[in-house]
């Protein structure tokens, strides 16, 4: 689905409608205090009341099924949505992992009884889900992971540590993938699921501080953590295919290159009617289409069923350096100091520069994305 397909579909007094809605609620949010507009306000803006407040409003999960807490609206309308709060620098963090992963996880894999449990009360923003993935030694190499679970009377024993979670010291559950059966010559078997309670008995989680101050990563230890068989998602032994199929999710959304369009949109006005900045920002705009135009591809192949995998990867590693690349364009361009006190364009410079390096880390490094994309050409 391409933009211009979206322009000229019968929902699009609908999109536009919801667009508008929401922009109101935003600016209202904003003159009220209840945000400042930031870089990377997906991953580093966790606000429990502004999750709640978009819930309330029926603005998480509204594609999913009414019986499940959404509204039955199209994908589209869950993009549209996605794109406003990335634009606005909205706090999202409390509930972007749960609806983006989550969410499609459960309506695929998950049984009736946590369909039920879950899915509604992630669509009020009432429950936040991490993402127990990378491990020491085993981020983007995922099928290296050394989480073990041992089956036991009624469910799992599990033992083990990962990394770089965001959010788990202020989530309530996890979407825990570990291994649940010895290695074989097929490394991608014998992984599995399950849904951990980030509050359960031996599980210790250490927020990780970055320069900057902030916290929303964290290491997590599991010391013989139980985890009943109920909380299993899907069926044993079945994790890298659910896997795989989130990273798709993961790697394919507008927050991979609109994490930075808080700092485009405010350069932009800044610069409003300056010959010599007009370049740069028409190259912006182009490369701001042509990625959206290559995600808008994936939400309709992800929406029919599709294998988007690849594209998914090309999204990622085209989308975030891009942010790094812009970036360091306005850097240059801006003829004043970054600084997280300054002016709207100086602020959310200092910010975009000091989340830049991770942008290309995380949800798979380029270096893995592209040997992705090369498996692909090679096995045609």
């Amino acid at each position: 689905m391409s933009s211009p397909a979206v322009s000229d579909a019968p929902g699009k007094h609908a999109v536009l409608g919801l667009r508008a809605e929401l922009r109101a609620f935003l600016r209202d949010a904003r003159a009220g205090g209840a945000f400042t507009p930031r870089c990377d306000s997906w991953l580093s803006g966790f606000s429990r009341p502004f999750s709640a407040a978009l819930g309330a409003r029926g603005w998480i999960g509204l594609n999913w099924p009414s019986a499940y807490g959404g509204r039955d609206r199209p994908e589209i309308e869950r993009y549209a949505i996605t794109e406003e709060l990335l634009a606005a620098g909205a706090p999202v963090a409390a509930h972007w992992i749960a609806q983006r992963q989550t969410g499609p996880l459960l309506l695929r894999y998950g049984t009736e009884a946590q369909k039920q449990r879950f899915l509604p009360a992630i669509a009020r923003g009432e429950c936040a889900f991490a993402i127990l993935m990378s491990e020491p030694g085993a981020g983007s190499d995922l099928a290296a992971v050394r989480t073990r679970g041992t089956q036991v009377d009624g469910g799992w024993r599990i033992s083990g540590r990962k990394i770089w979670t965001s959010h788990a010291h202020e989530s309530d559950f996890g979407i825990l993938f570990c291994r649940t059966s010895d290695a074989t010559a097929d490394r991608h078997a014998g992984l599995s699921q399950l849904m951990l309670d980030l509050r359960a008995p031996g599980v210790s989680i250490r927020p990780i501080r970055l320069l900057n101050g902030e916290e929303h990563f964290s290491e997590i230890t599991l010391d013989d953590v139980f985890i009943a068989d109920d909380m299993v998602v899907g069926r044993i032994g079945d994790g890298w295919r659910q896997v795989t199929s989130e990273l798709a999710l993961e790697r394919s959304g507008p927050e991979r290159f609109m994490s930075v369009l808080p700092l485009i949109l405010a350069f932009v006005e800044a610069t409003r009617g300056e010959e010599r900045r007009a370049e740069l920002v028409g190259r912006i705009a182009a490369q701001l289409f042509a990625l959206r135009s290559l995600s808008l591809s994936i939400v309709e192949a992800l929406a029919s069923g599709g294998d988007a995998a690849v594209n998914a990867a090309l999204t990622k590693d085209l989308g975030t350096r891009f942010e790094q690349e812009v970036t360091e364009a306005i850097r240059v361009a801006w003829d004043a100091e970054h600084d997280v006190s300054g002016n709207d364009v100086s602020r959310l410079l200092a910010q975009a520069i000091l989340a830049s390096p991770n942008f290309t880390l995380r949800g798979g490094t380029n270096e893995i994305l592209r040997g992705i994309v090369a498996g692909s050409v090679l096995s045609r």
